[in-house]
């Protein structure tokens, strides 16, 4: 962990081994005690599908399994 600064301007600089890491574009994020920096990815797609890789189900048994947990919560 380490600490940051804004300046005269409002701007925050990260540390050098944050941006290494994790690169120059993020999302900020307002929470309701804080703020939380997400990274953007340079080709979102392919951060989708590394996020995705191991699920073997298609996008339509995902969207079915999602709308009868939906109806089991809601009673029917």
């Amino acid at each position: 962990m380490s600490d940051a600064t804004l300046d005269d301007r409002g701007r925050l600089t990260l540390p050098k081994e944050i941006r290494e890491r994790y690169g120059d574009r993020y999302h900020v994020v307002d929470l309701r005690d804080g703020i939380k920096l997400i990274p953007i990815s340079d080709d979102p797609l392919d951060a989708l599908r590394d996020e995705f890789a191991d699920v073997e189900k298609t996008a339509e048994e995902l969207r079915e399994g999602a709308r009868k947990t939906a109806l089991d919560e809601a009673g029917r």
